[in-house]
């Protein structure tokens, strides 16, 4: 739990860093504590951090998140959106077959297990009768992944409300 979510000013989460970096950044007085650990402390007078809020804006570059596996199945949370199975055996599914024109991108593709994935086939999930648990979105940037596997983990549940995306 040593974790802490960093926000800017705006609210919107930054990074993640350590508990460490999050205190000095709060004695320097470039942060404020948001939330903190009631059962752990740094010293007697000062709690473990756990969100920050940094007290000046920083402007952040935009860069967009690559459409691989790795990031398709954090996305889906590790499970099948057919039928939920959680588990090592993925695959990748176009909701529009790609031999039917479907493309690669991000609203287009799910995870789903084999099992769902054969039973589906060369068909759309409204053709196989079969409907999508989420439907399938461009995720904003990797911190909200990171977080939200921390939150899904059961670490963090204050990061809730500071996370877009959780489920």
């Amino acid at each position: 739990m040593s974790q802490v979510l960093v926000l800017n000013a705006s609210y919107e989460p930054l990074n993640i860093t350590t508990w460490q970096r999050a205190t000095v950044l709060t004695i320097k007085g470039k942060a404020e504590t948001l939330e903190e650990d009631s059962n752990h402390n740094i010293r007697k007078d000062i709690k473990l951090p756990t969100v920050i809020r940094l007290r000046y804006f920083i402007q952040v570059p935009y860069r967009e998140l690559t459409l691989n596996r790795k990031n398709l199945i954090q996305r889906d949370n590790y499970s099948c959106q057919y039928c939920g199975y959680k588990g090592e055996k993925l695959t990748i599914d176009h909701i529009i077959p790609k031999s039917r024109g479907g493309e690669d991108k991000w609203e287009n593709v799910t995870t789903a297990c084999i099992s769902c994935n054969i039973e589906k086939g060369n068909r759309t999930p409204k053709e196989a009768n079969m409907k999508l648990k989420n439907i399938p979105h461009k995720p904003l940037n990797t911190l909200n992944f990171e977080a939200n596997k921390q939150i899904n983990l059961g670490n963090h549940a204050e990061w809730k409300k500071y996370v877009i995306g959780w489920n």
